[in-house]
C-alpha cells in the first residue's frame, strides 16, 4: 500500500506572528491533520503504536487555541503517567509565544485530587486530606485490620494473610464504580441452594461489611487511596449537578490519552464532563491495553462508538519509528486476540505501514532461564560492538518490568559496560524522597504511626525489624501511640 503523502501548509504571512509552532511549520500525513482540525463534537482517534498519537494530541490542544476555537482555560487533557504530562506540557509551553499556566494538562489521578481539594467539602470530605501510598495502605489496613468484621478473611493463625487481596479487591471495586450498598445489593441476591453457594454468599457478604468499615475508617482518618479519587470525584458529580454544571462549563473541549486504559469509573465522569458540549476527543488503542489488571477495559472504546453514535473515527496507522518487518510480526502476533479485537468488531483497517526503508532485523533466542538470557544480551551487545563498531548508545535493553531490570544492571556492571537506567517511577515513587516525606509527617504529627514506621526502618538507625515489630504490637497492645512508646524506650523506662 502506498505511503499516504503528507500535506503542507502554505508559509504564513508576516503579519500572522501568533502562530509559529502548528501547520505552517509541520508536516503530518492526512489522518494526523484530520484529527488536530477537527472542530467540534466526539472524536475517537485510533492510534497505532508509533503513529505520533502525543504528537496529534499535543498539536490539536494547539489548534484550538491559536484558531481561537475556545480559550485555553476551557481544554481538559487527560493522561496517565506523569511523564506523558510532563511531555505534554513542554510541547504545549515551547509552542506557544506566551505561556498559558490556566490550561489544564494533568493525569487522571492529579485532576481528580484538584477537583476534591475544592468541592469535596461538597460530599463530607476534608479536602486536606492524604494520599497513602501502597505500603502506606498496607499499614493503614493492618492497623485497623481487628476493627473490620473478619472471620474468613482474617485467619487466626495468620492474620494478615489477605491484606494484599482485601487492598485490590476493593480498588477493584471502586474502578468499577461499586459502592458498598451497591456491592450488599448483590451480595444478597446471590444464591445460596448449594453449600458452595452459601459459602460463597456469606464470604462475600462477609467483604461487604469490611469494604463499609474500609472506607469509613479512611474517611475517619482524613487519608484516602488512588481509587478513592475517581470514586469521589463521581460521587460528586453525580451527587452535586451544580458542581457538574460549572464543571461542564469550564471544560468545554476534552482530551484523552491512551484511552484503552481507563477504568469504568474514570470513563464515567469524563462522559458526564463531556455530555453537555460533546467536543470529546478520545485517542487510544485496544491492541496496547496493559492495566486490565487494574480494571482497565478496552470495552470503553465500544461503550465511546455507543455513547456517541455520530463520533468521528480516524484511524493513524503510518508508524514513524519501526521497521515493516517488525511491525508485520507485532501485527501476526496481536491476530491471537481475534476475534475480540476493534479492527474485528468494527471492521477497520489497523495494520500499521512504516515509513523507514531500514530492514529491522528480528532474532529470537531461547535460554533455559533467566540468568542465561541476562548473560547471552550482555553477550551480543558486546559482539555487535566490536564488529559492526556501534557505541554502547545505540543500545537498549527493555524489560516487561522494573524488578526484572536487576540482573541487566548487575551484569552491566560486571563487564563495565556504562548505562542509564530510566525508570518509569515518578520523583515521588523515589525511596529517598519517600524518607524525606515520612520525615516532614512526623514533625507535622507524631501520632501518625505509619511514617514513623517508614522511619524506624531506614539503614541509617540500624534497628533489627524484630525490634521495629516488637516494639510495634506493643504500643498497639497498650493502646498508646508509637512515638510515646519510643520515648519510653529513650528514657530506658521500657525494655
Amino acid at each position: 500500500m502506498p505511503k499516504v503523502k503528507t500535506l503542507k501548509s502554505p508559509k504564513p504571512k508576516k503579519k500572522e506572528i501568533c502562530r509559529p509552532a502548528l501547520l505552517e511549520q509541520k508536516d503530518f500525513n492526512r489522518a494526523q491533520l484530520e484529527a488536530i482540525q477537527y472542530s467540534k463534537g466526539p472524536l475517537l482517534v485510533i492510534a497505532g503504536a508509533g503513529t505520533g498519537k502525543t504528537r496529534v494530541i499535543t498539536e490539536r490542544i494547539l489548534w484550538l487555541i491559536q484558531d481561537k476555537i475556545c480559550e485555553p482555560e476551557e481544554i481538559l487533557a487527560l493522561t496517565f503517567t506523569e511523564k506523558a504530562t510532563e511531555e505534554m506540557q513542554e510541547r504545549v509551553d515551547l509552542a506557544l509565544p506566551i505561556g498559558h499556566p490556566e490550561l489544564m494538562i494533568k493525569t487522571f489521578h492529579a485532576f481528580c485530587d484538584h477537583i476534591l481539594r475544592e468541592y469535596g467539602l461538597e460530599i463530607g470530605l476534608d479536602p486536606g486530606y492524604r494520599i497513602l501510598t501502597e505500603i502506606e495502605s498496607w499499614l493503614f489496613l493492618r492497623k485497623n485490620l481487628f476493627k473490620l468484621d473478619l472471620k474468613y478473611y482474617r485467619p487466626l493463625g495468620n492474620p494478615t494473610k489477605f491484606i494484599n487481596s482485601l487492598i485490590r479487591y476493593f480498588s477493584r471495586l471502586q474502578d468499577e464504580n461499586i459502592d458498598p450498598e451497591k456491592y450488599r445489593d448483590f451480595a444478597k441476591k446471590m444464591p445460596e441452594g448449594t453449600e458452595e453457594e452459601k459459602l460463597e454468599k456469606e464470604r462475600n457478604l462477609e467483604l461487604v461489611s469490611a469494604y463499609r468499615q474500609y472506607q469509613e475508617l479512611k474517611a475517619k482518618e482524613g487519608v484516602m487511596d488512588f481509587g478513592d479519587l475517581h470514586f469521589y470525584v463521581l460521587k460528586l458529580l453525580k451527587g452535586r449537578p451544580n458542581i457538574l454544571e460549572k464543571l461542564s462549563e469550564q471544560y468545554k473541549y476534552i482530551l484523552v490519552d491512551e484511552f484503552q486504559d481507563t477504568n469504568l469509573a474514570q470513563n464515567e465522569f469524563v462522559e458526564l464532563l463531556a455530555e453537555k458540549y460533546r467536543n470529546l476527543t478520545v485517542v487510544g488503542d485496544d491492541d496496547q491495553s496493559i492495566y486490565r489488571f487494574r480494571g482497565a477495559s478496552t470495552a470503553n472504546i465500544i461503550r465511546f462508538t455507543q455513547k456517541f453514535p455520530d463520533a468521528k473515527k480516524i484511524v493513524l496507522i503510518e508508524n514513524y519509528r519501526s521497521s515493516q518487518n517488525i511491525l508485520d510480526l507485532a501485527y501476526e502476533v496481536i491476530q491471537g486476540n481475534n476475534p475480540n479485537r476493534l479492527e474485528v468488531s468494527e471492521k477497520l483497517d489497523k495494520k500499521i505501514r512504516s515509513n523507514q526503508d531500514s530492514p529491522g532485523v528480528i532474532e529470537v533466542f531461547h535460554t533455559p532461564d533467566g540468568f542465561k538470557e541476562v548473560e547471552e544480551v550482555v553477550k551480543k551487545i558486546q559482539e555487535l560492538i566490536k564488529k559492526e563498531k556501534y557505541q554502547f548508545s545505540d543500545f537498549a535493553i527493555l524489560a516487561r518490568a522494573n524488578s526484572q531490570t536487576d540482573p541487566f544492571i548487575y551484569e552491566l556492571q560486571s563487564h563495565g559496560i556504562p548505562y542509564q537506567y530510566i525508570n518509569a517511577k515518578g520523583l515521588y515513587e523515589r525511596e529517598e524522597v519517600k524518607d524525606l516525606l515520612a520525615v516532614l509527617r512526623v514533625l507535622k504529627s507524631t501520632y501518625d504511626a505509619t511514617p514513623l514506621f517508614r522511619l524506624l526502618k531506614m539503614k541509617v538507625f540500624e534497628i533489627p525489624m524484630r525490634d521495629i515489630l516488637m516494639i510495634l504490637n506493643f504500643s498497639r497492645s497498650k493502646n498508646t501511640s508509637l512515638w510515646r512508646i519510643l520515648n519510653l524506650v529513650v528514657e530506658e523506662k521500657l525494655t
